[in-house]
């Protein structure tokens, strides 16, 4: 395994991150354990979570996944040796379970998600804290064009930093990051905390994949001159790029055939430039979800990439991409690709 750090917090982490949305959904608790031992075994010491997973969630299964990752730290005794990250799940419609779904990002709401997520998961502090996505109305979630509205009532983000401080001096959490955030919102986080003395973003977690390379054209820069790097989530965009969706019905029991509303990884452009990739993968005897992995880990922005997998055999895989070095002639083939059909799940 290989290492980095969280932005300037000092917290070292493992460059492959556990992803967890699985957990009570897809994964009964006892093969979340399993993965969580096999992850561990190999050396990851970093664990992602949410308030409101597994996703998609529902009234009955959310905070399924920091109950399940709270009752395997106390079976295991090994709190202190694995770095916890979870969000607080940002306001919308479907999620009316979470909170009453009266959700905000004020100095309410964060100590009451703070408290419940600490209780799930069993320990007295979160090592990173994230927020889901942002209260504000802005362009997140695969919405690449930004339309304003002056109208707009969210918590100011200082308001928000404060509170998040306030849990810091409390103990309950160590460092602070962001998720399906925009350049604006990254820039103005660190700008007011520098500015008043508040807590620093250390992460952003956005997707980014050989699908959709939409963080590098505001967001590398910044994450990389701030020290804020990239928690990079659906690597794989949604399994796609394994190429196991390529031929026939999705496979029985994958999040494609389970969750088929989820569809933007294949759609006719990005179906087209999974052929390719995978193609690019086989001629030079790769596995594809393994290069797909690899190219993210190789990108300088990137703190952590966050792998996801609903079997052992399946994160076997995804574990052993951190030591696959992509030559440059298939990196050439992989800008190629991009540079004829950009970003098609965005």
């Amino acid at each position: 395994m290989k290492y980095t750090t969280l932005g300037r917090t000092g917290i070292d982490v493992s460059s492959i991150c556990l992803g967890t949305m699985t957990f009570g959904r897809q994964n009964s608790e006892a093969e979340a354990h399993r993965q969580l031992d096999m992850a561990v075994d190999a050396g990851v010491n970093f664990i992602d979570l949410a308030e409101m997973y597994p996703f998609p969630s529902t009234a009955e299964t959310w905070g399924d996944s920091e109950r399940f990752v709270g009752s395997w730290l106390k079976a295991r005794g090994n709190r202190d040796k694995v770095v916890i990250a979870s969000k607080i799940t940002g306001p919308a419609d479907r999620f009316a379970h979470v909170r009453d779904g009266k959700l905000k990002l004020n100095a309410d709401h964060i100590a009451q998600a703070v408290d419940a997520s600490l209780a799930r998961l069993g320990t007295d502090v979160i090592d990173l804290y994230q927020l889901h996505w942002p209260e504000r109305p802005t362009n997140f979630f695969g919405q690449l064009g930004y339309t304003h509205s002056d109208n707009d009532s969210w918590t100011p983000i200082v308001e928000t930093l404060e509170a998040l401080a306030d849990q810091v001096k409390a103990g309950s959490i160590r460092a602070i990051g962001l998720s399906n955030e925009t350049p604006w919102g990254m820039m103005t986080f660190l700008a007011q905390a520098e500015a008043l003395g508040l807590p620093r973003i250390a992460t952003v977690q956005n997707p980014y994949s050989l699908l959709n390379r939409v963080y590098e054209v505001g967001m590398a820069e910044p994450s990389i001159r701030e020290d804020c790097g990239l928690l990079a989530y659906s690597p794989l965009g949604f399994g796609a790029l394994s190429g196991k969706y390529l031929d026939g019905s999705p496979p029985a029991g994958s999040r494609g055939a389970l969750f088929p509303e989820f569809g933007r990884n294949f759609n006719e452009r990005a179906v087209l430039a999974t052929r390719e990739y995978v193609a690019l993968a086989k001629q030079h005897g790769l596995d594809p979800a393994q290069m797909a992995l690899a190219f993210v880990n190789s990108r300088r922005f990137v703190t952590s990439t966050i792998i996801g997998a609903t079997t052992t055999e399946q994160l076997a895989s995804n574990l052993a991409s951190i030591n696959l070095d992509l030559s440059e002639e298939v990196l050439g083939g992989i800008d190629a690709i991009h540079k004829s059909n950009p970003n098609p799940a965005p």
